[in-house]
């Protein structure tokens, strides 16, 4: 059989296996490769809840997912071109995202009998009881070959089978044309310090892996897959959305001139937010690692009384816990970001899968009349904007705001251009300014007539002296139990709120007419799938997306009035449809849930599009 190069417009790759077979860093360095390279790509890191589940059960596989192409790649894929098994429970957790096209790499020695009894095959042969023996399929025995590579290298039996997945990267990197000079550079950065012995046997490893696939029958053709033409000029990298959440942050504190503040408490999948911030003290972050979730929240709030940017993240079961002190915080209208980073719940549920879940938790879960903002980041990269905005608008409006991304989002990753700061712009909070006038005191509540905002006042500021705290208060700042001040300050506090939207983006149709039958919409994170969905119907629909969900964009009953249903689909029972139901009852919605812990494909929300039109 003659071998051929073909030319692929975009590619999706798997890699699957026991937590510790390293497949996360293996699809993790195939992406960075790829993104330096200059393709566009999306990952979906997709790994087990247990810490240490049984080896070689299905409950302990890890699996990496890598979509790259030639031109604009908005989701991770449907299914895969090439899936990387190192075990039989990977191959039989994984065979299902296969395409009928696909390639299935797997390591031959680990399909043992007792390998095979773990992953509960009930035969021999794996691949026709899986019903993918139609498959390309290439079982190379890739820990033997790895322990024949580095035989003469020192290491110890341990260290040289945890070499696997380089000798795997290998061969993958020569199934796609990919150049392994970046991953060298990340094995120099990685142990030149700690463990420089390291280095050379796994680039050995490496380049063996590629140069065996180079040599085997069983793989009939290579591909490749171009760089982009139609990145806009720039320096790009390859980012998760808690990398960008954390960025983003660090860029509102430089255009707010204000130091960052994160008091938080670690818990998956937002953990990586506070310790990318631990790491940039030189520009002006303070990060705490709190005993628990409500101290992390009250030292946020204790540093935003003292003239931080206050920040603390956590997802679903710490921000229950962050409730009664987020209602301090609207009580005494200091700015605060509180990220939510969304798991499947409830309680602890799923916490390394990703869901849509806590939108009614954000927007109601406090007791009394206690409104706040709430964002939502619908891409890795654009956690980074998003941050910045819940910064910008907390600070500038006074108030608590609360930012949603999801686990989708924090632990996937896409190109990201480095902006310029120039290009963002100032966030100016509402400080005291100059000294009162004399027979004056200060009133910590009195507001702005356009923006029922409060002033500022940083603690220390003689004259400026004044109470803020979770009773309730009057303009003055006296206690007060008065039923009509009450009143007064609830409404003002839910109108300071709804005021934001006048500074917010008006709603866009992202693709199709601006009026029809059909409007699909979505917020968060379903962005690239529902936005790869609605370009394969067509025109016979719309769609927008949702950014902003309180307040919601003022043009919003204007664009809806516009089609006669609007098909609402997210990730969860339907819990955005239900708050624009309430919020604007006159439209006829219709709405597509999914409550799997798992992203939408973009097939079966193709399916249910056209099931309405």
């Amino acid at each position: 059989m003659q071998h051929k190069v073909v030319d692929l417009k975009d590619v999706v790759i798997r890699f699957a296996g026991d937590s510790g077979d390293g497949m996360q860093l293996t699809g993790s360095l195939f992406a960075d490769m790829s993104a330096i390279y200059g393709n566009g790509l999306a990952t979906f890191p997709d790994f087990p809840a247990e810490i240490r589940a049984p080896h070689g059960t299905v409950s302990g596989v890890s699996g990496f997912q890598v979509h790259i192409g030639s031109e604009g790649v908005e989701t991770p894929g449907d299914f895969c071109d090439l899936l990387v098994a190192m075990n039989p429970a990977a191959l039989k957790s994984n065979a299902k995202w296969c395409k009928p096209t696909a390639m299935i790499l797997v390591d031959g020695d680990a399909f043992d009998e007792k390998g095979m009894s773990r992953a509960g095959f009930e035969t021999d042969d794996p691949f026709t009881e899986l019903k993918v023996e139609d498959r390309t399929l290439i079982v190379a025995p890739i820990t033997t070959l790895t322990q024949e590579s580095l035989k003469d290298s020192g290491l110890d039996p341990k260290t040289v089978l945890k070499c696997k997945n380089m000798f795997t990267l290998g061969m993958a990197c020569y199934i796609y044309s990919r150049p392994l000079e970046y991953i060298y550079q990340y094995l120099e950065r990685k142990f030149s310090k700690k463990h420089p012995e390291l280095i050379e046997p796994n680039k050995k490893v490496l380049n063996d892996g590629f140069n065996y696939a180079a040599n085997i029958q069983a793989i009939p053709n290579t591909y490749t897959v171009a760089p982009s033409k139609n990145k806009k000029p720039g320096t790009y990298r390859n980012i998760t959305g808690n990398q960008a959440t954390a960025w983003g942050l660090l860029a509102a504190s430089e255009k707010s001139g204000l130091p960052l503040f994160c008091g938080s408490y670690p818990i998956t999948p937002a953990t990586a937010i506070l310790e990318e911030l631990a790491i940039h003290k030189s520009l002006g972050a303070k990060t705490l690692q709190a005993e628990d979730e409500i101290a992390g929240i009250c030292t946020a709030i204790g540093a935003s009384y003292a003239g931080n940017l206050a920040v603390t993240t956590t997802s679903g079961p710490g921000l229950s816990l962050k409730t009664e002190a987020l209602g301090l915080a609207v009580m005494a209208e200091l700015p605060l970001v509180v990220v939510d980073v969304q798991r499947g719940g409830p309680s602890t549920g799923l916490p390394t899968k990703t869901e849509q879940s806590d939108l009614n938790q954000a927007l109601y879960g406090r007791n009394g009349e206690c409104p706040m903002p709430v964002i939502a980041a619908h891409s890795p990269s654009n956690c980074f904007d998003a941050a910045f905005m819940a910064a910008k608008i907390a600070l500038e409006h006074m108030t608590p705001v609360m930012l949603l991304s999801e686990g989708f989002l924090g632990n996937g990753s896409e190109p990201w251009r480095v902006p310029a700061m120039a290009d963002y712009p100032d966030i100016k909070p509402p400080f005291v300014n100059g000294i009162l006038a004399d027979g004056n005191r200060f009133q910590p509540f009195e507001r702005d007539q356009e923006t029922l905002v409060r002033r500022w006042a940083i603690p220390g500021q003689k004259g400026f002296e004044h109470r803020v705290g979770g009773l309730e208060k009057n303009h003055a700042g006296v206690l007060s139990t008065d039923p009509a001040n009450h009143e007064l300050m609830v409404r003002e506090r839910a109108e300071k709120v709804a005021r934001v939207a006048r500074k917010l983006p008006k709603l866009e149709i992202l693709r199709g007419p601006s009026s029809g039958k059909l409007l699909v919409v979505g917020w968060g994170g379903t962005y690239g799938h529902l936005l790869n969905a609605v370009e394969e119907v067509g025109d016979a629909v719309s769609y927008v997306h949702f950014d902003y969900i309180n307040p919601l964009p003022s043009n919003t009953a204007e664009v809806f009035s516009a089609f006669e249903k609007i098909l609402v689909c997210e990730l969860n029972s339907g819990q955005f449809v239900g708050y624009l139901r309430a919020s604007m009852p006159q439209f006829n919605y219709l709405q597509y849930n999914k409550v799997q812990g798992q992203p939408f494909l973009v097939s079966e929300l193709v399916d249910a599009i056209k099931k309405e039109i």
